[in-house]
């Protein structure tokens, strides 16, 4: 067995390709591009009827595995695997339970670097092609970009959503999902669940917030448009997600369940424009929300198992028929009220097409097997599914060219024009909101030495982090004399006086902040720190909301991510080489009086 870690494995062989597609290209007879536009139901509905009952419920199913390599992980991978599901490989899933689709995850060492990932694709597509009657298999991943990527660097890492609301640009947006979408094929991932089309009107809410572009339906529409039509273009699905919208909770649907009170009218107006805008862009998949909306399904069901939500207003008033895929059923937001072994049979029931990451795979697949022989489901209901899965399997090509190669990640993947591309986009996101007596931009003459402290959250995926030492760093290249102290999401008395002494020091202090609350240690640290009498420049590396809780800094500018490329951005605009551009894509409400709104919707100054 060869070590997919160098990077450099032989691809399968041409021969090994034929033999192994041969039953499904014969099947599909390549027809150039126009088949993948608009592939030949007669000859997808041949190749299910020739499935067995059992290869039509994998089909259904994306799921987890562990390790870097589908034949030959590390020991713990294959004892995370054999405990979790019952097998040891990616190779060993795909054969026991011929599951349609595989989701990458950064925790699971699916993603250590593009070319071991390649490897992973092309290892999991031999896999499966060379099954009697073998499929190609459709390779996901969550890839928002901003605090939510799974793959990397050396890969490009964008600006995170609420950032690219902040820039307000359908180019950039656009742009993105075409060289993100471009990065993943050519790693053999073919759909990734992004754009978030929830409109986050709640600054409360703990599990969207940043990963939104903004509380406007029309603005996020727009950008949900584009960013679909960047990955698209690109020849990898685009997801929008959470049907029927999650942007206005307070509760987080991977721990709770949460309910959404909107009215059908406000619903209407706020939350289904986004999803309306993707499937008018042509959208691939759709992603379901764990979470009850009473307005749109009074049963106490969740939007994932409700049939009057997804078939009855998602298929039937929206006209969508691509493919709906649930969100993680391991999630709590869907097992509250069903066990294991319902939920993937009521999500078939409601409409949905493939069920994602179920905790226990043997006791959801084998359900929906009795279910379907106890005639609960019916086969037909799943050829339904099948087909839907097939034919955007055809689209993307993965009949004709299930492989990648090494050349292809070498000419795509992190390339110098990429990275370019991303770092001009943050440029356009940075926002800022404070700026007393024009302290900004800083003059390197006037405030040579900069201390930069505040809070270093774990680093996003993929990023090098920490912030105050990324922001540090690039405010050094800029020609301050930058010194990083890291105070902690949560500072310490002894942390902050630690940190006031510093700032005695310098010239200047720049501080990160993280979801500032009224009686955190951060908030008392930005006091101190304005106390010594020096310049403070606030830079809130999440929630822009955090400068509702900083009345006294001189300036404060909105990151909306603590993403290598977000904080190089912020520290640029710092240094005043290029000038903020950012408008607030969501309001910024008095702590206090939430109808109170201290920086509106489109707020935002410059130089």
């Amino acid at each position: 067995m060869h070590d997919t870690g160098t990077g450099n494995t032989a691809q399968p062989s041409r021969r090994t390709l034929l033999t192994a597609t041969a039953g499904v290209t014969a099947a599909l007879a390549a027809a150039g591009p126009a088949r993948a536009a608009a592939p030949d139901d007669s000859r997808l509905r041949a190749l299910v009827s020739r499935m067995t009952l059992e290869e039509k419920v994998g089909q259904l199913f994306v799921m987890r595995v562990y390790g870097h390599s589908a034949t030959a992980p590390d020991q713990a991978d294959i004892d995370a695997n054999l405990k979790e599901i019952g097998v040891r490989t990616a190779a060993e899933l795909v054969a026991k339970y011929r599951v349609g689709g595989i989701i990458y995850f950064a925790w699971a060492h699916n993603t250590r670097e593009p070319h071991q990932i390649a490897d992973l694709s092309n290892g999991i597509q031999k896999a499966s092609l060379e099954l009697p009657r073998g499929l190609p298999v459709l390779i996901s991943t969550d890839q928002e970009h901003g605090i939510v990527a799974r793959v990397g660097e050396p890969a490009t890492l964008f600006p995170g959503a609420m950032a690219v609301g902040a820039g307000g640009s359908r180019s950039d947006a656009r742009t993105l999902g075409r060289i993100a979408g471009a990065e993943l094929r050519a790693m053999g991932i073919r759909q990734d669940y992004s754009p978030v089309a929830d409109v986050n009107v709640n600054p409360a809410n703990p599990v969207i917030g940043v990963r939104s572009f903004g509380a406007d339906p029309r603005a996020v529409s727009a950008l949900v448009a584009a960013e679909v039509a960047g990955y698209q273009g690109s020849g990898v699905a685009a997801t929008a997600k959470h049907f029927p919208g999650h942007g206005d909770t307070n509760v987080d649907s991977h721990t709770g369940f949460p309910t959404i009170t909107h009215s059908r009218e406000l619903w209407e107006r706020l939350d289904a424009p986004p999803f309306r805008a993707a499937i008018a862009a042509g959208i691939d998949s759709i992603m379901t929300a764990h979470l009850m909306v009473p307005a749109l399904d009074d049963s106490g069901d969740p939007a994932t198992l409700s049939r009057p939500i997804l078939t009855g207003i998602l298929r039937e008033r929206l006209g969508y028929d691509g493919v709906v895929v649930t969100d993680s059923l391991g999630m709590e937001g869907v097992r509250t009220k069903y066990g294991d072994a319902r939920v993937p049979v009521l999500a078939l029931k409601a409409g949905v097409d493939q069920l994602l990451n179920p905790p226990d795979l043997d006791l959801a697949w084998n359900a929906v097997l009795t279910a379907v022989r106890e005639g609960e489901l019916t086969e037909a209901r799943l050829d339904e599914s099948i087909l839907r899965v097939l034919r955007l399997k055809s689209k993307l090509g993965l009949f004709r060219s299930p492989y990648v190669s090494q050349a292809g990640v070498d000419r795509a993947v992190g390339t110098r024009a990429h990275r370019a591309a991303a770092d001009r986009i943050a440029e356009r996101t940075t926002t800022l909101l404070v700026n007393e007596g024009r302290l900004l931009p800083l003059s390197r003459r006037r405030y040579p030495r900069v201390l930069v402290v505040g809070a270093d959250p774990a680093s996003p995926s993929g990023t090098t982090g920490p912030p105050t030492g990324v922001l540090a760093g690039a405010l050094g290249e800029l020609g301050f004399t930058a010194t990083a102290l890291s105070t902690g999401t949560a500072p310490s008395t002894a942390t902050i006086a630690k940190a006031v002494t510093a700032a005695r020091d310098a010239d200047a202090v720049v501080v990160a902040t993280y979801n500032v609350t009224a009686g955190s240690g951060q908030k008392a640290l930005v006091e101190q720190l304005v106390a010594t009498g020096g310049p403070v420049v606030a830079v809130a590396v999440r929630n822009p909301y955090d400068v509702a809780q900083l009345p006294s800094v001189r300036a404060c500018l909105a990151a909306y991510s603590w993403t290598d490329v977000e904080l190089r951005a912020a520290a640029r605009v710092i240094a005043g080489r290029v000038k903020p551009h950012g408008k607030l894509p969501v309001a910024v409400q008095r702590p206090d009086d939430p109808e109170q709104v201290l920086y509106p919707i489109g707020y935002g100054l410059s130089y």
